[in-house]
């Protein structure tokens, strides 16, 4: 599915007014503090229900203000087996709306005019991909990236995941709290560790398939990519621990140095990709320009997986200028046309659609000019 219209109310410099997007590309452009950014941010609380940018809500809402709301219409967007810019319908599908009082800490989540409560029940509707300058952590920064970098992919690609890795989270505070305490009830705890290594079992199979066919994307496209840095390049998913052994036994062969630590050291809250060059994690061995290609390819592949399924991603791609040259943007949009994805680029100088598809077909663009927050469509073509 595809965002076809967006309106906000109270968020950050936005202008109140409706706007229509194209189901393909869309380029926005302004100067800096003009609002391409919020736009972008919107987006993101409808398909990942918070900021990209902060982590927040009231840095979010607009100034003087105590509450904001986002809401926006889905359509079918493009399907699988169409060229970009051959629209399915122009019928609406579904209706997504957040709403968040920042004074009361409350969130408001409706689907199609109906109250959820979840906001997996929202996200699930609009799978969101963000590419800013933040993301090239994926490769250089913790594990904890890597981790919700799959498990994004994990949830759209088995939206139950969302709820079992919350009674997980639930049970490694539960552990977490006791390990905290000082002296254990080791007949409690045994209970606890009974609990998390079956939840543990559960997620990790789920993690391992999706990443497998992950896995079988990103190698596809390394096989099309001619660097010589692909031939020795290796990514294994890491469970959180030594699955030849039961993650029981393992809890209570380490109960001292978890005691010590004071938190939950195995499991799946530790799991990881690791990225390796010859032996070597690839942060330690690629060029900043490599590990960019690398992240790219990933995010990418990401999006072959979903686009298999028959599911439509709609990428974020704020100001990847300042990070991409000219052959990596023609690269990127290049490859993000042929999945049929939603895109979204923000710049500060005018874009320049010609350089993106100067060697193919052209999809179907929107482009607007943002300034003081309000979005102006300029006519193209």
């Amino acid at each position: 599915m595809a965002l076809v219209k967006l309106q906000t109310q109270h968020f950050r410099n936005l202008a109140p007014d409706p706007i229509g997007f194209s189901a393909s590309f869309n380029f926005l452009y302004g100067a800096n503090g003009s609002g391409k950014s919020s736009v972008l941010e919107a987006i993101g609380y409808l398909g990942l229900g918070r900021s990209f940018r902060v982590g927040r809500h009231q840095a979010v809402v607009c100034h003087g203000q105590n509450k904001l709301t986002v809401f926006g219409a889905l359509d079918d967007g493009l399907s699988s087996g169409t060229l970009a810019g051959q629209r399915v319908m122009d019928d609406v599908t579904h209706r997504l709306g957040i709403a968040r009082d920042v004074v009361a800490k409350e969130t408001s989540l409706r689907v199609d005019g109906d109250a959820v409560r979840s906001l997996s029940a929202l996200a699930r509707h609009l799978p969101v991909s963000v590419i800013d300058p933040g993301v090239f952590d994926i490769v250089a920064g913790g594990p904890g990236k890597r981790r919700q970098f799959l498990d994004w992919l994990v949830f759209h690609v088995e939206p139950s995941f969302a709820t079992s890795w919350q009674q997980c989270q639930r049970v490694t505070s539960q552990r977490n709290q006791m390990l905290r305490n000082g002296r254990i009830d080791e007949s409690l705890m045994r209970v606890w560790d009974k609990q998390f290594a079956a939840l543990a079992e559960s997620l990790t199979d789920i993690r391992a398939q999706v990443f497998q066919r992950f896995r079988l994307a990103f190698d596809a496209m390394l096989r099309e990519l001619d660097a010589g840095w692909t031939d020795g390049l290796k990514l294994d998913f890491y469970p959180g621990w030594d699955r030849t052994q039961s993650l029981v036994d393992v809890l209570a062969g380490h109960r001292e140095q978890e005691r010590r630590m004071g938190h939950t050291l195995y499991g799946p809250n530790r799991a990881d990709i690791r990225l390796k060059f010859g032996g070597r994690p690839v942060a330690e061995t690629f060029s900043r320009g490599q590990q960019k290609t690398l992240v790219i390819l990933m995010k990418i592949a990401q999006g072959k997986v979903l686009s298999e399924m028959g599911k439509q991603v709609t990428f974020l791609l704020d100001d990847i200028n300042a990070e991409l040259d000219v052959r990596h943007r023609i690269m990127l949009a290049g490859k993000l046309q042929d999945l049929g994805c939603q895109v979204f680029i923000t710049s500060i100088e005018h874009p320049e659609p010609e350089v993106l598809w100067s060697d193919r077909q052209a999809p179907e663009f929107r482009m607007f000019h943002v300034e003081h927050g309000k979005l102006t469509e300029e006519q193209t073509g």
